[in-house]
């Protein structure tokens, strides 16, 4: 059954309604908190599913990535629009670092002041250099 999302006029408070879709538009609304029915249907988020490949298209052009060594708060950026294309939480260490290039920290200033950055990812090496 689908979820209608609304927005309480009179306490403001926002609130989902399920209904089929033969009772949508039927059915009166009211508010579960104040049971007015002065209320208003929201917009809800629309999510599309890509593949791996289409949200990594903007990056087929070598020119995108021209002079980001040299940019720290460009590089962050590309960081973020790359993070955020992959609809993935990437975590706190991420965000981290993706902060200090957008402020003008160069990468090997974030290495030095996180010494740690990584550690307990499998794609390192272990003691054992397996």
């Amino acid at each position: 059954m689908p979820t209608y999302p609304y927005r309480c006029l009179n306490c403001k408070k926002r609130f989902d309604i399920f209904m089929t879709y033969a009772e949508y538009g039927t059915l009166p609304v009211s508010c579960p908190h104040c049971g007015d029915s002065n209320v208003t249907r929201r917009i809800s988020r629309v999510r599309i599913t890509r593949s791996a490949d289409s949200m990594l298209d903007n990056l087929d052009d070598p020119s995108s990535v021209d002079g980001l060594e040299d940019n720290p708060k460009a590089m962050g950026q590309m960081m973020r629009r790359m993070g955020a294309e992959l609809g993935e939480e990437l975590g706190p260490e991420f965000h981290e670092v993706v902060n200090r290039l957008e402020a003008g920290q160069s990468p090997e200033e974030i290495e030095a002041a996180l010494p740690d950055l990584g550690e307990g990812d499998s794609g390192g090496l272990d003691e054992a250099g397996l």
